[in-house]
């Protein structure tokens, strides 16, 4: 007797499943062993007084926090924007908007980010924070707003005429039917636009906005490889954290039935 297909695709997901949870125990233990072996290995060199300026415990936890602020904020930016205009794009009346506003988002997502910050710097004539955070956001927001739309459209269409039969308003639908289907899809299309943060945020050095980027150039430029070393293991560590918070997130805060 033949198992059954759902029997198969249950057998197929304790693997995958097993793996997740594995993973979740396995990341934030590689992020501390590499942490505190780059700093352990730095501190115990014999460093110069300028590689001492670069490579102290004050300055690499302001730049670390400096990295976790750009982050945030762009992500912050992403999800104010993505998800609403995403809800948005999936109503009736404004689907056919859809393809612009995706076609947008792929031109930020195509473009080189050091292109779209340079640009910016250009355009707007000053640097600092913000000069940093937002061509970042407009590059990092492709996947959260190509999630959401796709979450909405792959929520069943009977599950929607059953809330509508039962009186629910289309708002009440959206709140308590469809957004909720959807959220694993922005759950993950978020986890992908955390990592592209994290990671391109190493460029806001160059509009003056802080971040572990300074400790790359500083190690470039005087062809100091304890800090250039030091500021790209820092950037890789706090990239896998990032990564490990967002597989949280999706583990966690979808809908307790999907999970």
């Amino acid at each position: 007797m033949e198992p059954e297909p759902a029997a198969l695709d249950a057998k197929r997901a304790n693997p995958e499943r097993r793996a997740d949870r594995l993973r979740l125990i396995v990341q934030p233990v590689l992020v501390i062993i590499l942490v505190v072996g780059v700093l352990g290995w730095a501190f115990s060199r014999d460093l110069t007084e300028t590689q001492k300026s670069s490579l102290n415990a004050r300055n690499i936890a302001t730049l670390t926090w400096q990295h976790i602020l750009l982050t945030i904020a762009i992500v912050a930016i992403v999800l104010v924007i993505a998800v609403p205009l995403g809800t948005l794009l999936t109503r009736p009346g404004y689907k056919r908007l859809a393809p612009l506003f995706v076609g947008i988002a792929n031109i930020g997502a195509a473009a080189p980010a050091i292109g779209l910050l340079v640009l910016f710097y250009l355009a707007s004539r000053t640097t600092g924070f913000w000069v940093g955070v937002l061509p970042i956001a407009f590059y990092s927001l492709l996947p959260v707003l190509r999630n959401t739309i796709l979450g909405y459209q792959e929520v069943d269409d009977s599950l929607i005429d059953a809330g509508r039969g039962q009186g629910m308003s289309p708002l009440t639908v959206l709140r308590r039917v469809e957004f909720p289907m959807a959220v694993p899809f922005i759950l993950a299309g978020l986890r992908t636009s955390l990592v592209l943060a994290v990671g391109t945020a190493t460029l806001c050095f160059l509009v003056s906005a802080g971040g572990l980027g300074i400790l790359i150039d500083t190690g470039y430029k005087l062809r100091d490889n304890e800090t250039l070393i030091v500021g790209a293991v820092l950037a890789v560590a706090l990239a896998l954290l990032i990564d490990w918070l967002g597989a949280l997130a999706e583990q966690y805060l979808g809908p307790k039935g999907l999970r």
